[in-house]
């Protein structure tokens, strides 16, 4: 099958498309016919080996043999492995790969239900059916980031939450969860992102190319840093007594019905992905190029295949 192979650690030119070894499902196990998957930031921080850690997972002086990344994919059964029930060939599917990545291939296999492991072996649940696979593939990866963050942040009705980097991937997430929950958001952005997180539910912006959120006469129960660019310690000040601050780091456990609930917030539309491009998986390099820049708005897509197989 082809795939995309991280060959070297550095700029995305260290990305190569090449053919390896199609995967075959073990008992347990789904195959899945990839047909996108995403651009994620964390691709692209494991392809800078940055933190210097991911090293001791991914390879310490170059990456693994045929080191496959994609965090997130949407595609379609081709082939369940023995004691599988939940899924049949032709099912219409959405995944989070895990540490084990592999998204950016042609086929990529799963486990079928929830071993207890989720960050480390992935996970696979019916895809949304009002979104195209483009769409589907943005959501596992950033969708549940941005989720267990506001669960461990509590969350709830009349919370005042600050979002950091509120138009990224996982700062649409965050602003429409948050919304859904009943908080009142500010959402803190550059001037061109302004309308897109009012329309996502945002009701207060910060812009950031104006003003340094930090120093706001405000307060809030809850500051998300979404992009990891600032502290506790400097967001102290403007968090109420008792405030939270929360990033991506120390997050709850993933589980099978956060995939799920999320896959039933946006069949019932309080939910959406934001797709700021889409490449063909041979553009894979310009895609990093372009996340790298660090300006996007919500999710680059990459498409890894237009035909579905067809159903057994």
């Amino acid at each position: 099958m082809k795939a995309v192979v991280c060959e070297r650690y550095g700029p995305p030119e260290g990305l190569a498309l090449r053919e390896v070894d199609k995967p075959e499902p073990a008992a347990g196990d789904v195959l899945v016919k990839v047909l996108a998957t995403t651009a994620h930031v964390g691709d692209t921080r494991i392809r800078r080996a940055d933190p210097f850690l991911a090293r001791l997972v991914y390879g310490l002086f170059a990456p693994k043999k045929n080191l496959v990344l994609g965090l997130e994919l949407s595609g379609v059964v081709e082939a369940v492995g023995q004691n599988v029930t939940s899924f049949t060939a032709g099912d219409e599917v959405f995944a989070f790969t895990g540490f084990g990545l592999g998204g950016y291939a042609e086929y990529r296999c799963l486990p079928a239900v929830d071993n207890g492991r989720v960050q480390r072996t992935g996970l696979v649940a019916p895809k949304p059916a009002n979104l195209t696979h483009e769409e589907a593939a943005a959501v596992p990866a950033g969708g549940l980031t941005a989720l267990k963050n506001l669960q461990k942040a509590r969350v709830g009705q009349g919370h005042k939450i600050l979002i950091n980097g509120a138009s990224g991937s996982l700062g649409t997430y965050a602003v429409q969860l948050a919304k859904h929950h009943g908080a009142e958001v500010t959402a803190v952005c550059g001037t061109g992102n302004r309308d897109l997180v009012v329309s996502l539910g945002a009701d207060e912006v910060i812009d950031y190319t104006e003003e340094d959120f930090t120093r706001t006469a405000n307060r809030y129960d809850i500051v998300y840093d979404a992009v990891m660019k600032t502290s506790a310690a400097r967001c102290r000040r403007i968090l109420k007594q008792g405030g939270v601050f929360v990033n991506n780091s120390r997050l709850p456990k993933i589980e099978y019905a956060d995939l799920l609930h999320l896959k039933d917030l946006i069949e019932r539309g309080h939910l959406r992905p934001v797709i700021d491009r889409t490449y063909p998986m041979e553009e894979i390099v310009e895609a990093h190029r372009y996340v790298d820049k660090g300006h996007k708005r919500g999710n680059v897509s990459i498409t890894v295949s237009s035909t579905p197989p067809p159903a057994a």
